[in-house]
């Protein structure tokens, strides 16, 4: 049995490996991962295309599962969890905001961010994600539907959809890609900003080295190994 990550750790893994394809077309991602990160920090992975960072998250939000090793994060052991409870694990602890926002086109604004939360259970969801839409300058555009949104705005709801729950850890997979220099900059300073007000502990996901030296720490991925750890 493994020990049990300590109480400041809000994601501990040992000797993570993954493997994806089969037979001769198996491909190793990961590769005996060995990572601690402390709760309420901010963390870069960073890394070229191909160094197997996106893998890492999807591992440690629980969205992919390790081929070995063990993975401790916000306090559950992914091992013993099948689909279903990996599912819950997330719920409520876990945001994502990806690049590509991911927003459902039918809900407005308020409802991509209120309708997941009232799903989870949480009786004040709308309530809530009035004030979360409020808190990244969106209270003027509530009832407005994604293709109604800019693309800045339409990552806006993405941050307030994952930091409304109060989750402990929030994801960010190159979450200005698909967003000109301008507006990815302004992103970038709301989604730290957020995760100040909140306490999360926040791991983006880049290959962009000047974002990377905005957090408290870079790891930075090569070959499914990491390569180095350093903090800023």
């Amino acid at each position: 049995m493994s020990e049990p990550a300590s109480a400041d750790m809000v994601i501990s893994v040992r000797d993570v490996t993954l493997t994806l394809g089969t037979a001769s077309a198996a491909t190793e991602i990961l590769k005996r991962i060995d990572l601690d990160v402390i709760r309420g920090t901010s963390v870069a992975l960073l890394g070229p295309s191909g160094s197997g960072k996106s893998s890492l998250m999807a591992v440690l939000s629980g969205l992919e599962r390790a081929g070995g090793g063990q993975v401790h994060v916000a306090g559950l052991d992914f091992g013993t969890l099948d689909e279903d409870g990996l599912a819950r694990a997330r719920r409520g602890r876990i945001g994502i905001v990806l690049q590509a926002f991911h927003l459902l086109p039918t809900m407005t604004a308020l409802e991509n961010v209120a309708v997941p939360m009232e799903l989870a259970g949480m009786s004040d969801a709308f309530e809530r994600a009035e004030a979360e839409l409020g808190a990244v300058g969106l209270a003027h555009r509530l009832t407005h539907y994604p293709t109604q949104l800019s693309g800045g705005e339409q990552q806006r709801v993405a941050i307030a959809r994952a930091l409304g729950p109060r989750p402990d850890l929030v994801f960010a997979d190159e979450p200005t890609g698909n967003l000109d220099a301008t507006t990815g900059a302004s992103i970038m300073d709301l989604l730290f900003d957020r995760r100040a007000a909140t306490g999360a502990t926040l791991i983006i996901i880049t290959h962009d080295p000047l974002l990377a030296a905005r957090c408290d720490r870079i790891v930075e991925l090569g070959d499914g190994r990491i390569v180095a750890d350093r903090l800023r």
